[in-house]
């Protein structure tokens, strides 16, 4: 029935008075105020603040969620620009960690919401601590590694999480509840093979596409946080916005007797290597080495002291990069490294025991 401008006016005015700024929120029927106030308690973690992870944190943000975490390794740089939503041109020269960066944007947005920015990589040494208070995990990630891990984590934590993935104009989503639906592992086993599937820098991405996806994770986050399991699509939906082709795989009942992951939790992801964690950056000509995969800080500012004499350096207080040509090694305050310029982890390692230490 559509709603004439009275009758929508009288709406208003039967809102409790602390309704607001999210007014029109709560006059949709699948929140109501009931479900507004569950969202201002409610706790989210984002791993990943690129493309889908900025677009995510600006709806949820919007939204009026109560607090939200922001995971992020890496900086703004120029070509994230085109879809990453929270970032200006200010950022990318200023090489401003992606987490901060957003966290600054959002705080402008919605003054209200507890955020807290880490400037840190994703790791098994680290995930369960990171997601330890989490309501949801919201899947921001660019790569299959990571997914799993996080696979892993919720899994063992019981915390829901919501996978979602883009590619030239291509996006898939799916809603993961631990112990209720099928988890990444039941649909998928193992990561793909290097080289199987497009990425971003192979195969391009359009904003639309980013769009669809990250519209549909955060619908289907704002269900899981206001308790309307009955809404959920269990379907892993997929999004083709340049052919207008759409397509829904109900899940349901694909949760596996025998999946290693949420039946035999055998969290292989999570297992320790030891040692020092080299991982090459999807389309980046790039590797990141973290030392032993823990947090060592470092201080920026008496390494830049010590390259001088080595190459251009420029720091700030997030992090340092020394242009040592022909490669450029950006070192963050938590010890990690990114050595562009290369994509042999050998080599990586070799040069940031050479100019940052082992």
């Amino acid at each position: 029935m559509q709603m004439n401008a009275r009758s929508v006016n009288l709406a208003l005015y039967s809102l409790p008075m602390n309704a607001g700024r999210y007014s029109r929120q709560i006059l949709f029927s699948g929140i109501g105020n009931e479900g507004q106030d569950a969202l201002s308690k409610s706790r989210v973690t984002i791993i990943g603040c690129g493309a889908l992870g900025s677009l995510q944190a600006e709806m949820l943000v919007r939204a009026g969620i109560g607090s939200l975490r922001i995971i992020d390794r890496d900086f703004v740089e120029e070509s994230n620009l085109p879809r990453q939503l929270l970032f200006t041109e200010a950022d990318a020269k200023e090489n401003q960690p992606k987490a901060i960066a957003a966290a600054r944007r959002l705080k402008l947005i919605n003054s209200e919401i507890h955020l807290d920015a880490l400037v840190t990589d994703v790791n098994y040494a680290n995930i369960e601590d990171l997601i330890a208070d989490a309501q949801i995990i919201v899947d921001g990630t660019d790569n299959f590694e990571t997914r799993y891990l996080i696979n892993d984590a919720a899994v063992k934590s019981g915390t829901p999480w919501v996978y979602g993935a883009a590619v030239g104009s291509y996006g898939v989503q799916m809603t993961i509840r631990p112990g209720i639906t099928p988890c990444l592992r039941c649909i998928w086993s193992d990561p793909p093979s290097p080289g199987t599937f497009p990425t971003c820098d192979t195969g391009g991405v359009i904003l639309t596409a980013i769009g669809m996806v990250a519209s549909a994770q955060v619908t289907e986050a704002l269900k899981l946080l206001i308790g309307r399991f009955d809404d959920l699509h269990n379907s892993l939906l997929e999004f083709d916005v340049w052919t207008s082709r759409f397509g829904r795989l109900n899940v349901k009942e694909a949760r596996l007797a025998d999946c290693s992951c949420c039946w035999k939790k055998d969290f292989a992801f999570l297992a320790s290597h030891g040692g020092q964690l080299a991982t090459t950056l999807c389309g980046r000509n790039a590797v990141q080495v973290l030392p032993g995969g823990r947090d060592s800080r470092v201080d920026l500012n008496e390494l830049a002291e010590n390259l001088k004499a080595v190459g251009e350096v420029t720091v700030n207080q997030y992090l340092l990069r020394l242009h040592a040509r022909p490669y450029e090694i950006t070192v963050f305050a938590d010890g990690r490294g990114i050595i562009q310029g290369t994509e042999d982890t050998a080599l990586a390692r070799s040069l940031y025991s050479r100019y940052v230490g082992s």
